[in-house]
């Protein structure tokens, strides 16, 4: 299976060079020369890379088969993949092909299904299709203390309120649907 590793953003400079948004928390390892990346869309690669380094907090790459600026425009939005095979097993994180369509628990109750991960810089976020909308889940083991792939579940352990936060709030109110007016405003 194929992991999304980076977004290829702007070209920097004019020898092919490009910056990405990372999206594995182990740049470092995924990020040598002489690794080839499946793209997509497929008519841009594959490519392999040549260099990686940083720019301040921006990682830059170039490629072998990007010798110039005019070259990497043509990749702005490219989605770089590796093979899930070819990285080394990480128990202590998980893949977002493997936490799609797991059931969420509270209290022992399914409450939803993960239908995304979001990779951000300070915490990973769970997207959650529940009855009553779509939730956002900081991915923190406070919250989220068990991960079970092949029980087909995790366990969430929400603060007060995280999951009412999406509720239809039209009806809420007075009684017949009409959202109740305080002192003062307009009818």
């Amino acid at each position: 299976m194929q992991v999304q590793v980076a977004r290829i953003g702007k070209p920097h400079g004019i020898r092919g060079e490009v910056t990405v948004q990372v999206l594995t928390d182990a740049p470092e390892d995924r990020f040598v020369p002489g690794t080839e990346f499946i793209v997509e869309p497929s008519s841009s690669g594959p490519l392999t890379l040549e260099g990686a380094r940083w720019n301040k907090d921006i990682l830059l790459l170039s490629f072998a088969e990007v010798p110039d600026r005019t070259r990497a425009e043509q990749l702005r939005g490219v989605k770089l993949y590796l093979e899930s095979e070819d990285l080394e097993d990480d128990d202590e994180g998980w893949y977002e092909h493997e936490l799609v369509g797991l059931a969420v628990r509270v209290d022992g109750r399914d409450v939803g299904t993960v239908a995304a991960l979001q990779t951000m810089p300070v915490q990973d976020l769970l997207v959650l299709d529940t009855p009553t909308g779509e939730v956002l889940v900081p991915f923190v083991e406070e919250i989220v203390p068990e991960v079970d792939v092949e029980g087909g579940f995790i366990v969430l352990v929400p603060p007060p309120g995280l999951l009412e936060l999406n509720r239809d709030t039209g009806d809420a109110g007075a009684p017949g649907g009409e959202p109740e007016r305080g002192p003062g405003s307009e009818a």
